[in-house]
């Protein structure tokens, strides 16, 4: 089963809890459409992702659009796999539930739309042809593609499914879940950029290609506003470019700053600030803090 699935899961049962009763298998069954939803609707963006940005490998496997035979009917089949979550929620939730019906189909399009957006921003930051504008490779910017392309999808859209799915629906307690998820989600991606360039494939699961990829990583953007004018120099010279030599030359200057002290020392301060905003959190008994420390604890100090 996939991760994502049971951190949901296990998310909605710590709801049910707080009710002081287990998840009816009637329940159980309907939250695991909408946690399947969860994982058609990653399947499209990734395979989508993957096309776009010439990736080699995914969870250790080749891209789907690499497979022999496969090519570009990669983007037809992405668009497939959309299509097939709102089957699944016409099919158990029309019906059975008009309330959350409504409401998922509202979380699952403004989540696309949002997803969508981040992915422009990302693809526009890197031109397919010529070389990089490092310019555009600023912290706010690296933050607006963060927020639209990982973090509504990845952490606030599975939490709000979770608490329309057990009837909890108001402004106020969404709105506050969607701030510690979107700052959650900020956090996770800049472990991701980091393990692109320091982790292990066999480990992470892929070959990192932020650097060949002219991606706007948080390890080149803390580059530059670290680096000397040589190394700002060498930066704007070889980054963007699929050569294993330029590779390693960028990989040699973020060494040389020392970018993985860096991290840690951000990874440190994100827990800390989540942990607080947390702890401050007004759910009342219908969404317990601790399903957000559940998800903290999930990716603190990950490896894959």
């Amino acid at each position: 089963m996939a991760r994502s699935l049971i951190s949901y899961l296990s998310s909605l049962a710590f709801l049910s809890k707080v009710r002081g009763a287990r998840l009816t298998s009637e329940e159980a069954f309907s939250a695991s459409a909408l946690g399947w939803c969860v994982e058609w609707l990653q399947a499209f963006f990734l395979v989508a992702d993957d096309k776009m940005d010439s990736s080699v490998t995914r969870r250790g496997k080749p891209c789907w659009y690499r497979v022999a035979g496969v090519g570009n009917t990669a983007i037809n089949d992405s668009f497939i796999l959309e299509s097939q979550i709102y089957r699944i929620v016409r099919r158990y939730f029309k019906r059975q539930s008009p309330r959350v019906y409504a409401a998922v189909l509202e979380l699952l399009h403004e989540t696309t739309m949002q997803t969508e957006v981040g992915q422009l921003l990302d693809l526009t930051t890197q031109p397919i042809e010529g070389p990089v504008d490092l310019g555009l490779f600023t912290l706010a910017r690296y933050k607006s593609i963060v927020k639209y392309k990982t973090a509504f999808y990845t952490f606030y859209l599975p939490m709000a499914l979770g608490l329309v799915h057990q009837g909890v629906d108001d402004e106020e307690t969404l709105d506050a879940t969607r701030e510690i998820c979107l700052q959650m989600g900020e956090y996770f991606q800049i472990q991701d950029d980091y393990l692109d360039a320091y982790g292990a494939p066999e480990v992470i699961g892929k070959i990192g290609t932020d650097i060949q990829d002219k991606k706007c990583s948080w390890l080149v953007v803390q580059a530059m506003s670290r680096a000397n004018p040589a190394q700002l120099a060498a930066i704007r010279e070889n980054y963007g470019v699929d050569d294993e030599e330029k590779i390693a030359l960028i990989k040699g200057i973020y060494r040389d700053l020392d970018l993985e002290s860096v991290f840690k020392a951000y990874e440190e301060e994100s827990y800390a600030r989540l942990s607080a905003m947390i702890d401050e959190f007004q759910g009342g008994d219908r969404v317990p803090k601790e399903v957000f420390r559940q998800m903290l604890e999930k990716i603190y100090k990950r490896k894959v």
